[in-house]
């Protein structure tokens, strides 16, 4: 994966000291999570949005399916000086997936499905808008669990012959009881049955980023649990609005859903 090196020239008055830099790994593309490091004290914004940088300098930015052409970064230095950057985002061409056979009632819910829907949308945002101090998403990512990628991340879904919006996530299809583990150190923010996602969990892993467990056929890891990457959190099921049996997962940097298969290894292992 390109690591990308962003090189800042040293204030006129401190010559004398290494020119400081932030580095990161992956390209700022549609879709991406890009994490960094900066100097310690160091302060970021990323179009006008405050980014949490930890005590060493740890920092996540992530950009959407649809982001603009270009990005605004602007960096306080420790010692006060200010610049704002310009970052190129890649643009990326996305599929259209068709998907045929669901209950009507999961392509257009019925009055009091949406009530329901609606409360489940506003517990997973508070979920997802968390901004914890934690660094677990600094880790290389590892696979939540193994099998056939049946859906990725951007796809334009079209549900019994109705467009309806992106696909935000990666399906691992599997036979149910497949056993799910995170993908990274983090903490339970959400467990719950919802109902286009079935038994889900959400993990918080820092400064934004989560990732999102859905319809799972068992959930083993209970809200408020903190879980090391790689441990069982839950069982591959069926449970939501689904085809068969698979891992619907996601991952997040706030309420920006992202692409979690380029931070995958190219073998499930």
């Amino acid at each position: 994966m390109m690591r990308r090196r962003l090189l800042l020239a040293a204030p006129a008055l401190l010559l004398a000291r290494p020119a400081l830099a932030i580095t990161w790994r992956g390209v700022p593309a549609q879709g991406a999570l890009v994490r960094g490091q900066a100097a310690p004290g160091t302060r970021l914004a990323l179009d006008g949005r405050a980014v949490r940088v930890a005590p060493q300098g740890h920092f996540a930015l992530g950009f959407g399916r649809d982001h603009d052409a270009s990005a605004s970064l602007s960096i306080t230095h420790p010692e006060g000086r200010r610049e704002t950057r310009r970052l190129p985002v890649e643009k990326r061409d996305w599929d259209v997936q068709r998907i045929a056979g669901l209950p009507p009632a999961m392509v257009t819910p019925g009055e009091a499905a949406l009530r329901r829907i609606t409360d489940e949308r506003a517990r997973l945002a508070a979920a997802r808008g968390l901004d914890a101090a934690g660094t677990g998403f600094t880790a290389e990512m590892a696979w939540p669990a193994r099998g056939r990628i049946s859906g990725v991340y951007g796809s334009q879904r079209i549900l019994n012959g109705q467009p309806r919006q992106p696909h935000y996530g990666l399906d691992v299809a599997a036979p149910t009881g497949t056993p799910v583990a995170a993908a990274l150190p983090g903490r339970v923010s959400l467990s719950g049955d919802f109902y286009f996602f079935g038994q889900l969990l959400v993990l918080d892993h820092g400064h934004g980023v989560n990732t999102l467990y859905a319809h799972l056929s068992e959930r083993l890891a209970r809200e408020g649990q903190v879980v090391a990457q790689g441990e069982r959190i839950g069982l591959i099921g069926a449970t939501g609005r689904v085809t068969g049996p698979h891992l619907h997962f996601s991952l997040s940097w706030y309420q920006t859903f992202l692409d979690p298969q380029p931070l995958l290894p190219r073998e499930q292992g």
